[in-house]
């Protein structure tokens, strides 16, 4: 039984190595000649970065390759891999349109194809052998210029039969100077009707108390906990849920030890505030949204308590989940197999259903 949502999943990231390798080697010469081993391809792709910034790049290999002729093939293999080996029964895919056009077009001959874009990816997710429940986050970009920022999410507007929400991604450490412009954007998106998140408090230097009124999701967010612990009754009294994505801080350098986030997880269930575990870029981590899971489990970052606590908000908060209850039989089934068990120490396996 399908048990996961997955809130905060990009698609330039999410396409696991061995298939990005593939499509390279059948359909991109010069990028099967950058990379005619398999095994080198993967070290190169998974190894973790010593800055955002550095990680951020290797999107650009992605998005390179990702064309709206191109993008049912990813999406096909992203959806199977998602139910087949994750168990996901929700996806939300983020990325940011204008980055799939064709790069030879004028400006304006690229946000006028962006509509293609998401009716590519819409049409690509409707899979009946694979029949999770799928929606789409377009995601500004801090390196793109207004125009094609507000295009976005006019776009997204006009596109709820595929779109549930906008981002702003490129790294939080750029939004400084374009503030006030990212603000007027992010308030024409609630006017719009829009659900929101933002890539937001990842990072020391991406800490913007300015947005946060504007959020219903926060994506990442774990420098309010660490650092301004303050905000957090706030967050809490408005119902903001944190997308928290735990190998991606050890890809990017910004934290050290997994254990840091045990600080995140205390702090947010002491204020009241909702955690949705998620994966961010699964393919450049090769770690599926169960493995999340599971490393904060065995590592003692959670309990099995916390664990459901987590899931049922992924649940929760979702912008397009279309009933009340997140279906979580198998796991409360799971939970009542624990009670004799102490929740802290090594968890026993032998009571979950095959």
């Amino acid at each position: 039984m399908a048990l996961y949502a997955e809130l905060h999943r990009h698609l330039g990231g999410s396409v696991v190595p061995r298939i990005l390798w593939r499509y390279f080697q059948r359909n991109h010469r010069e990028l099967a000649l950058r990379f005619p081993d398999y095994s080198g391809f993967e070290a190169f792709y998974t190894r973790p970065r010593n800055t955002l910034d550095e990680y951020l790049e290797l999107h650009t290999l992605v998005e390179s390759v990702q064309t709206p002729a191109t993008l049912p093939y990813f999406v096909y293999h992203l959806i199977r891999g998602a139910y087949v080996f994750e168990n996901l029964a929700y996806l939300e895919l983020r990325y940011t349109p204008y980055l799939r056009t064709c790069e030879h077009l004028t400006q304006s001959e690229r946000i006028d194809q962006m509509a293609e874009v998401v009716e590519v990816v819409g049409q690509a997710s409707q899979l009946e052998d694979y029949p999770i429940i799928t929606s789409q986050i377009l995601c500004m970009h801090s390196r793109l210029p207004y125009e094609v920022n507000r295009a976005i999410v006019d776009l997204a507007a006009q596109s709820k039969a595929y779109v549930c929400g906008i981002d702003l991604a490129g790294g939080d450490t750029y939004y400084s100077e374009r503030l006030d412009e990212f603000v007027e954007l992010y308030a024409r998106a609630r006017s719009l009707g829009l659900n929101t998140t933002s890539h937001l408090y990842e990072t020391r230097g991406g800490c913007y108390p300015k947005l946060l009124p504007y959020l219903m999701r926060i994506g990442h967010g774990i420098q309010i906990p660490l650092l301004h612990p303050e905000l957090l009754p706030q967050l809490a009294s408005d119902n903001q849920c944190l997308e928290v994505c735990p190998t991606t801080y050890l890809q990017t350098g910004t934290l050290e030890d997994l254990q840091q986030l045990k600080l995140v997880f205390e702090r947010c269930f002491a204020a009241g505030v909702d955690i949705a575990i998620c994966t961010d870029n699964a393919g450049l981590h090769n770690v599926r949204l169960p493995f999340e899971y599971e490393n904060l489990l065995t590592q003692d970052i959670i309990g099995f308590q916390e664990l459901q606590i987590c899931q049922e908000a992924a649940f929760r908060h979702a912008f397009a989940w279309p009933y009340q209850q997140p279906p979580t039989s198998m796991l409360t089934g799971l939970l009542r197999s624990q009670t004799a068990s102490d929740l802290s120490g090594t968890p026993s396996y032998s009571s979950v259903p095959s």
